[in-house]
C-alpha cells in the first residue's frame, strides 16, 4: 500500500471540504498529530479510523483506496462514479458542463 498516496488523498478530500486538520480529528475523535501522521503518510489508519475518516468525508473507502493499492484494479468509470457522487451540486453542474463541451469538441 502506498501510504503516502493515501494520506495525500485524504488530504484533498478534507481541503475539499474546506476543513481544517484540526476539525476532521475532532470529527473523527482522533489526535491531531496522528492525522497529520496520516496525511504525511507516515501512519497508516486502522481500519476503525479509516472508516471514520470516510463518514467524516462523506467519500467512500474505494474513493481514498483507487491509486493507492496497485493490485486492485478499478475502472475509470468507477472512479468517474466515486467522483460524482462526492461533488456538491454545484461541482456537477460543472462536470456536466464539461463532460458535454468535451463530447462537442471530439465530434470535429
Amino acid at each position: 500500500m502506498d501510504k503516502k498516496l493515501l494520506g495525500k488523498r485524504i488530504n484533498t478530500a478534507r481541503k475539499e471540504r474546506g476543513w481544517t486538520s484540526e476539525r476532521l480529528s475532532e470529527a473523527c475523535n482522533i489526535n491531531a498529530t496522528y492525522l497529520r501522521q496520516i496525511e504525511a503518510g507516515t501512519k497508516v489508519p486502522s481500519l476503525q479510523v479509516f472508516v471514520l475518516l470516510c463518514e467524516a468525508l462523506r467519500v467512500s473507502p474505494t474513493y481514498l483506496l483507487a491509486e493507492v493499492l496497485p493490485s486492485m484494479e478499478f475502472s475509470d468509470m468507477d472512479v468517474l462514479l466515486e467522483l460524482w457522487q462526492t461533488a456538491t451540486p454545484k461541482q456537477i453542474a460543472m462536470m456536466s458542463s464539461m463532460i458535454r463541451s468535451a463530447l462537442e469538441a471530439s465530434k470535429d
